[in-house]
């Protein structure tokens, strides 16, 4: 099944099995495989088509890297306090299927005073903290990606390259959705020099949203009380910090 809202008891026996076999295969390799839940084994699982062997190298990968990356396990506020001070994400509410709703201004993000290092611990916090208020039972988010006001001096393709593998070998289905919203023309440019980075399961799920069929588009995304007040509704929106 390739569906988005999936929940925690959707797995048959025959997928739970798999997970057990990727548990010890990679764990073989690695102890600290067993301190990785089994939830977040099967989005390993899901993410190389059930292939065991391949979920298991992806999944080693990113212990190692996790290891390296938060060796504390957490990301404090202090270390990305410069990144927040962009306001570049905020959280808002939930969509109709009760996932967490991201919302990320690259307009805040300039190129020219962009430390790389910083940048990706920025990223990891995000991803950490959306990933945090995921509700049980439910294991993606939403993303409203807002592009309005953004200009050359926001174009950074290697950061945006960098977010982006990060998400998607390191945080593997736990994006449901990317809506791309007022796109100026000139970012396209940028997006394809940005496309053969991305996987194709991860690809399919950027959307890019008429501005004429913005407004429909939350609605359906969104109910009523969950539309930010920035587009016309009446939720805040809560900034990363």
């Amino acid at each position: 099944m390739a569906s988005s809202v999936r929940g925690a008891g959707d797995a048959g026996e025959g997928e739970w099995l798999k997970v057990a076999e990727l548990k010890a295969m990679a764990g073989s390799q690695d102890p600290h495989v067993k301190e990785v839940d089994n939830l977040t084994l099967r989005r390993f699982l899901r993410a190389r088509g059930q292939d065991v062997s391949k979920a298991s190298a992806m999944l080693l990968k990113f212990v190692a890297w996790r290891r390296d990356a938060v060796p504390g396990g957490i990301i404090p506020a202090e270390r990305v306090r410069a990144e927040l001070s962009h306001q570049m994400a905020s959280m808002c509410g939930v969509d109709r299927a009760g996932r967490p709703v991201l919302l990320v201004f690259p307009a805040n993000h300039f190129s020219a005073n962009r430390d790389m290092a910083g940048f990706k611990r920025y990223i990891i916090y995000l991803l950490d903290n959306i990933c945090a208020r995921i509700p049980r039972g439910q294991e993606k988010f939403l993303c409203i990606v807002d592009l309005k006001g953004w200009g050359y001096a926001n174009c950074d393709v290697r950061a945006y390259i960098a977010a982006i593998e990060i998400m998607q070998n390191y945080y593997p289905e736990r994006l449901g959705k990317a809506l791309m919203i007022h796109v100026p023309y000139i970012f396209m440019k940028a997006w394809k020099m940005v496309q053969p980075f991305i996987d194709a399961n991860t690809k399919d799920k950027f959307v890019f949203i008429d501005n004429k069929k913005l407004e429909d588009t939350l609605r359906r995304e969104l109910d009523e009380s969950q539309v930010p007040e920035i587009y016309g509704g009446k939720l805040a929106h809560v900034p990363l910090g």
